[in-house]
């Protein structure tokens, strides 16, 4: 079973890559107080059918690149506009 994660798209300027940040909220391990955390994932998208601000899903994957280990696997929300 491979990872998915739901995140954010903030960038598209590269040709077939989109760089996703998924924010999440955890508790500080001592304190207990609740902190956002923010990942950026490098993730392939063929088509190039993501852009910016548009929520998706995306799956682990093998090596694709330096940077790249995860792939699109749809788009959950598109931004207006």
């Amino acid at each position: 079973m491979r990872k998915e994660r739901i995140g954010r798209v903030v960038s598209d300027r590269m040709a077939k890559t989109v760089v996703v940040v998924e924010d999440r909220r955890t508790p500080h391990p001592r304190y207990g107080k609740y902190v956002r955390r923010r990942t950026k994932y490098y993730v392939h998208d063929e088509g190039g059918l993501a852009h910016v601000g548009d929520m998706v899903r995306i799956q682990e994957t093998r090596p694709l690149s330096r940077l790249k280990r995860w792939r699109l696997v749809e788009i959950i929300r598109r931004v207006e506009g």
